[in-house]
């Protein structure tokens, strides 16, 4: 039988272009060439778009082509140069390995809809209202889900500091990870912390600072049928979470560990997870998610965030939780593929 095959984008423009990188390295450890035939599409993080051997360290060497995604939906695929031509390479599906801008933000997603090749993951809605934590807040809270409380900083608006409730979380409302995210102890604090979130958007979020346990839970399969990995917690020994900041995260934080199956209860495990999934049906997710929320003492969860994409490498949450409940990596894009080919034909 032929393979499938199979567009792995990966890179990217946006501030997590290394993280999507060790994403596709590890995806390109895991992913069955028995079954797949995959085409890796990197990305520089100054936007240009090449066909690569493989996502490995050297993949911008010479032997790189350029190539792009072919918006005419009768190729169905890609548009590789070749000596002043075009080679048409016809796809399956397309799996983006992307976080971040431009990756979970509904961008990708956009044309690859323009394009009629069919991808992993979440749509363009969903991946725009996730990734906008402001919106997220906003849809959640209107289906009953507990957020934390929030106001919306304008690129030139001006805040009194001293009519805020401390500790809060100043943070870009539109990036990934934990880039221009700054906890707020006092009033004098908040204009540097302004100052750093505006770096990455002009729209910033001014949050609550939850009192609870970080914990998060890995969610796979169609809206109707997820299915939860198990829940890993965050144990912090100082300040707060910073994923994917550390300068060797592969050798471990120099603040947080992960406990994967979360230190909790059963009854707690349970709540965590079924709040997850609603979570993920309420913001229309699809593919895969990662929910992170607050486990507050008196057993309340408040959503944190979700991402759409969530890191795949050696070191991320989400294929240990996964792996965690009995499900491997190369197993989740098994599902992923199967998923998005059975929606291709409704």
């Amino acid at each position: 039988m032929d393979r499938l095959k199979i567009g792995v984008i990966f890179g990217g423009s946006s501030e997590e272009h290394p993280v999507s990188v060790k994403s596709a390295q590890e995806v390109a450890k895991n992913l069955d060439t028995g079954k797949y035939e995959p085409y890796w599409i990197g990305i520089t993080q100054s936007g240009a778009w090449q066909l690569c051997n493989s996502p490995g360290t050297d993949w911008e060497n010479t032997e790189a082509r350029p190539v792009m995604l072919s918006p005419d939906r009768s190729v169905h695929g890609l548009l590789v140069l070749e000596q002043d031509r075009f080679e048409v390479i016809r796809l399956d599906l397309v799996l983006p390995v992307l976080h971040g801008t431009l990756g979970e933000d509904g961008a990708i997603q956009g044309l690859l809809e323009l394009s009629g090749v069919p991808y992993a993951g979440c749509d363009i809605q969903s991946s725009a209202i996730c990734m906008d934590k402001s919106l997220t807040y906003a849809v959640a809270k209107s289906a009953g889900i507990a957020t934390p409380n929030f106001r919306v900083v304008a690129e030139d608006e001006k805040v009194d500091a001293e009519q805020l409730p401390y500790p809060v979380f100043v943070k870009p409302a539109r990036s990934g990870s934990s880039f221009g995210v700054s906890k707020v102890a006092g009033a004098e604090d908040l204009p540097s912390a302004l100052e750093a979130a505006r770096q990455y958007d002009s729209k910033v979020l001014i949050e609550e600072a939850v009192a609870g346990s970080e914990v998060g839970c890995a969610i796979l399969g169609d809206p109707s049928t997820p299915i939860a990995g198990e829940v890993d917690r965050v144990a912090l020994s100082h300040g707060f979470f910073r994923i994917h900041q550390e300068e060797s995260p592969e050798s471990g934080s120099e603040n947080s560990t992960f406990i994967v199956p979360a230190d909790i209860s059963e009854e707690s495990r349970r709540l965590v997870q079924e709040s997850a999934k609603a979570i993920y049906r309420t913001l229309g997710c699809q593919g895969l998610a990662r929910v992170d929320v607050f486990l507050q003492d008196d057993g309340r969860v408040v959503l944190n965030e979700v991402n759409t994409f969530p890191g795949m490498t050696s070191y991320s949450r989400y294929p240990r939780m996964m792996g965690a409940a009995g499900m491997p990596l190369s197993d989740v894009i098994d599902r992923l593929v199967s998923m998005t080919l059975h929606r291709k034909k409704r």
